[in-house]
């Protein structure tokens, strides 16, 4: 599909291949990947990551809400989809119809959602809380209630149970190691072991065994991207970033000591100066707190100047450039490179944050074999 501005997204599937094979080469044979692409698979395009993973040794995948499996569904995707979130009991029955798999951690949401099933079966992914504080049993006790429900009642189908890990990408591991215990008390007071057992995010599959069970969630490092910058130096193999942001300079003058630029007149020259006029701003997700980053232009970096607008932002240049230069904003130009940690500095965030940031009105084009265009989305023009 075409695209009618000079901002976009480029999304390396061979980068998101290489990641899912070296972790598949990782793994014992027995452990199954499943390959996490909630929120757009992370910004970068769930439909063509999903593909590009379960081409590359992922077996399954995983989605935070219903929407997002349902979305999956219709691009004709038939590998097993488990919704990590939570989901309404009355939507049990169409999760049940597109063979979607739901989270369940509480005994009232599994009678209620009972009703909506007649003639059909749910599968089910137990949660667990260990320590996250977000959703899941916390006691042997409610393992066994829900546990109770879920093999009493011939709707439902027990697929798997899980945890989540809150300090796995940390040096520190007690907490981890407290929550390792504790999942697998947990899986060893269950009275019947369901088909998948898996508590390992992207952090504690690179870092622990994983043999005592069967399935690791591969969110943040299969797209190139190190859970922590802590943990980044001792990782067991080279993460390749599949993600990068361009744009193209669409005005440049030359201004004066005194002049300003952009709301506010917070940037002043102290003499003569080149601007660059760039068309992305907040609105894109490249937000004002980015002012003073800089871009590469023509081969140098560049900073960007005074405050970032909703659609534009202006850079200083060391030298004048031709309308249409390219600017790439994450990623490789050349010798040089942007990576999205470097962004999550300056924004004192995570690196899951900036490429979730950029929003659905900026393109996302596939790349394969180098610059072979793959194929190419605007959710903009696809309504």
């Amino acid at each position: 599909m075409a695209f009618y501005r000079d901002t976009w997204v480029e999304v390396d599937l061979d980068a998101i291949s290489e990641n899912v094979g070296n972790m598949r080469q990782l793994l014992p044979e027995h452990t199954q990947i499943i390959a996490v692409v909630k929120a757009n698979a992370y910004g970068h395009g769930a439909e063509y990551v999903a593909k590009t993973a379960l081409a590359s040794g992922a077996s399954a995948l995983a989605v935070a809400f219903l929407d997002e499996a349902l979305a999956l569904r219709k691009k004709g995707i038939t590998a097993p989809i488990l919704v990590l979130g939570a989901a309404r009991p009355e939507d049990a029955g169409v999760a049940a119809e597109e063979n979607i798999s739901l989270t369940v951690f509480q005994k009232d949401w599994l009678e209620e959602a009972g009703r909506y099933l007649t003639g059909r079966k749910l599968s089910v992914h137990l949660k667990c809380d260990t320590g996250m504080g977000r959703i899941g049993v916390r006691t042997l006790q409610e393992l066994k209630e829900v546990e109770k429900i879920v093999n009493q009642q011939s709707c439902f189908y027990f697929e798997g149970i899980f945890t989540h890990f809150a300090t796995a990408d940390e040096i520190d591991t007690t907490l981890y190691e407290k929550q390792y215990s504790q999942f697998q008390d947990m899986v060893l007071n269950l009275e019947h072991r369901p088909p998948y057992v898996h508590c390992a995010n992207s952090a504690a599959a690179l870092r622990f065994d994983q043999s005592p069970f069967n399935a690791v969630r591969f969110g943040i490092a299969m797209y190139g991207l190190s859970p922590s910058p802590a943990i980044k130096p001792v990782l067991p193999f080279p993460l390749k970033e599949a993600f990068s942001l361009h744009t193209k300079v669409t005005h440049v003058k030359q201004i004066h000591a005194g002049d300003t630029v952009s709301y506010g007149a917070t940037y002043q020259a102290s003499g003569d100066e080149w601007i660059a006029t760039l068309p992305i701003g907040y609105a894109d997700g490249w937000i004002r707190r980015l002012s003073g980053q800089e871009v590469i232009i023509d081969g140098e970096r560049a900073p960007i100047v005074g405050r970032i607008c909703m659609d534009q932002c202006m850079v200083k240049l060391a030298r004048p450039v031709a309308v249409g230069t390219k600017a790439t904003l994450i990623g490789k130009q050349g010798d040089l490179s942007i990576p999205v940690d470097e962004i999550a500095e300056k924004l004192e965030t995570i690196n899951y944050e900036v490429t979730c940031s950029i929003s659905s009105r900026v393109p996302r084009i596939f790349l394969k074999n180098g610059n072979d265009v793959a194929d190419v989305s605007n959710p903009v023009l696809e309504g």
